[in-house]
């Protein structure tokens, strides 16, 4: 079996985990998110907008804005190059961007210090698997190579597995933040 044949047999299993961790959600999934960002007050952070069955980052961005911070949400410019980030607000129009993400309508480019990065699983190791576009990996690394960037990985706890396939281009995360707690190296 090939590692691309790995990764796409995890991430099937992780979907299906995920889909079930999703039925328990609760309004207080965030919780431990807002309390991890209020340490990065004032920083240029990205979120995502929730797709599926991700857990829900919303309200931690919102607490964020409201802290005075300013928040972005991904753009996808084109196959195979590094994200966007466009700033939102809990006002912006959204409109459907690449693979039915909302992304803001209108909105400034920002450059993220602190990410909030979706994924489908991951591991004590810090390393997540992704949707298999390369997408945050290109991202982490063009942001690394500029300057200290934090990535917090924000998943369900049922996430997690032992160990995610890897291969050199995947970039590891700073810290994994799940609505039971955090994960710090």
């Amino acid at each position: 079996m090939t590692l691309q044949e790995i990764k796409a047999a995890a991430r099937d299993a992780a979907f299906a985990t995920r889909k079930t961790a999703f039925r328990h959600r609760t309004p207080a999934d965030a919780a431990h998110l807002a309390e991890v960002l209020a340490a990065h007050r004032g920083a240029v952070l990205t979120g995502y907008m929730p797709m599926r069955t991700e857990i829900d980052p919303l309200p931690a961005m919102v607490a964020h804005v409201a802290g005075g911070g300013r928040v972005g949400v991904p753009v996808i410019p084109g196959k195979a190059q590094p994200l966007r980030f466009h700033e939102w607000t809990p006002e912006a129009r959204m409109v459907p961007g690449t693979f039915g993400a909302q992304v803001p309508e209108a909105g400034e480019e920002l450059v993220p210090t602190v990410l909030i990065v979706p994924l489908l699983a991951f591991d004590r190791r810090f390393y997540r698997l992704g949707y298999g576009g390369g997408f945050y990996d290109r991202t982490l690394q063009g942001l690394r190579a500029r300057g200290p960037v934090t990535a917090i990985g924000y998943a369900f706890s049922a996430q997690e597995v032992g160990e995610v396939p890897i291969e050199a281009t995947d970039q590891r995360l700073d810290l994994i933040v799940t609505e039971k707690g955090v994960i710090r190296p």
